[in-house]
């Protein structure tokens, strides 16, 4: 690998977040018919993180809270479980339609029934976050992080969020820390702010060492275009990506490391899952095999925070390409939307295909 890591960091990755939590139906129910629910802080940025902070490298969140809020003090509660830290400034909720955390009510499907997610964003936490409420001289200087973590969702929250995500890029940048960059594109985010949101995230892949995207997201958040017509076999698909990551790299020629999953869905508990990368000059690719989901959202973090993990322990790109792809089948087999492997032995286990008891 080319790229190189900083040492003598205190983070491994560091996230800009909008932290907020997820209410999930019990038993597997759909929303609409259900009483009762479980409850999880969650963010798309934290559960990248959450893959290297199980293993014990330590990652940090910077992120928004509502000051006396019961629901920030149980986010705040469950990133310490998780091994990630968090700076930000409690901010005063105002009267009750003030500030709040995001909810994102999500049931998980069975069956022939797909998951249905609604999210409920108004009044958002995040939506202010700014690089004066942090000391990023400091996080990125001082202490040290190695890779800095971005998703297209929390860059397209707010035209705050979209200055803050390029002020950490600006600061990341200046002192050796790689830029990672998930797209993340969203129609609902992206409506009546295009021009001004293409314009942003062409300047941060401008900068980014580590993209991570599929082909909608490259289109849509960049403007490339993208795979010419073929057939949709998986071979054709896998071709198509490649051509089209041709041409990423001539318009981006900082990016050093591209991933993609490859993700086709049979049932909602059953996908065939798969995945392609390029390091460099060279291409690992697992086509779709058969796995079973418990929970499909979280997927694609788990596989883009199993990248990372591999890239911050120096994997062999084929290695890392397969703890990736294992990582993101971890985070579906459990309700959270994050995966929190006991050793890298559970996630290797999960690639070799071996669901044997270990005592």
């Amino acid at each position: 690998m080319k790229l190189k890591l900083r040492k003598n960091s205190k983070y491994g990755i560091a996230v800009p977040t909008s932290m907020g939590v997820r209410i999930t139906p019990v038993g597997l129910a759909p929303v609409h018919t259900s009483s009762t629910y479980i409850m999880q802080a969650t963010s798309a940025e934290s559960n990248a993180v959450n893959i290297s902070s199980a293993l014990g490298i330590k990652g940090l969140a910077l992120t928004n809270f509502v000051e006396d809020s019961p629901i920030s003090y149980f986010i705040k509660s469950e990133l310490r479980r998780r091994n990630i830290d968090y700076i930000g400034p409690d901010i005063p909720q105002g009267d009750p339609w003030g500030y709040r955390h995001q909810f994102n009510i999500a049931d998980s499907g069975f069956g022939s029934r797909g998951p249905r997610v609604h999210n409920d964003r108004a009044g958002e936490v995040g939506r202010v976050l700014s690089a004066k409420d942090f000391d990023l001289e400091k996080i990125f200087g001082e202490d040290g992080v190695q890779i800095l973590h971005l998703s297209g969702l929390v860059a397209a929250i707010s035209p705050e969020t979209t200055k803050f995500c390029m002020d950490c890029i600006n600061a990341a940048k200046k002192h050796g820390t790689l830029v990672s960059f998930d797209m993340n594109h969203r129609n609902t985010f992206w409506k009546g702010r295009e021009a001004e949101l293409r314009a942003a995230f062409t300047d941060m892949a401008g900068k980014t060492d580590i993209l991570i995207g599929n082909e909608e997201d490259y289109q849509l958040c960049l403007g490339i275009e993208g795979p010419k017509e073929g057939g949709s076999d998986i071979t054709s698909q896998i071709n198509g990506f490649k051509e089209m990551v041709g041409r990423i790299k001539k318009a981006y020629p900082n990016a050093q490391i591209f991933g993609n999953t490859l993700r086709q869905v049979v049932s909602a508990g059953e996908h065939l899952w798969g995945a392609i990368t390029l390091f460099d000059d060279t291409w690992t690719v697992i086509e779709p095999r058969p796995i079973q989901v418990l929970d499909r959202i979280g997927g694609g973090d788990g596989f883009a925070g199993g990248l990372l993990y591999g890239i911050l322990t120096e994997m062999e790109p084929e290695k890392a390409t397969g703890f990736a792809w294992a990582s993101g089948v971890l985070a579906v087999t459990v309700l959270e939307d994050y995966a929190m492997p006991v050793d890298e032995d559970m996630v290797w286990s999960i690639f070799e295909g071996n669901a044997r008891v270990k005592r």
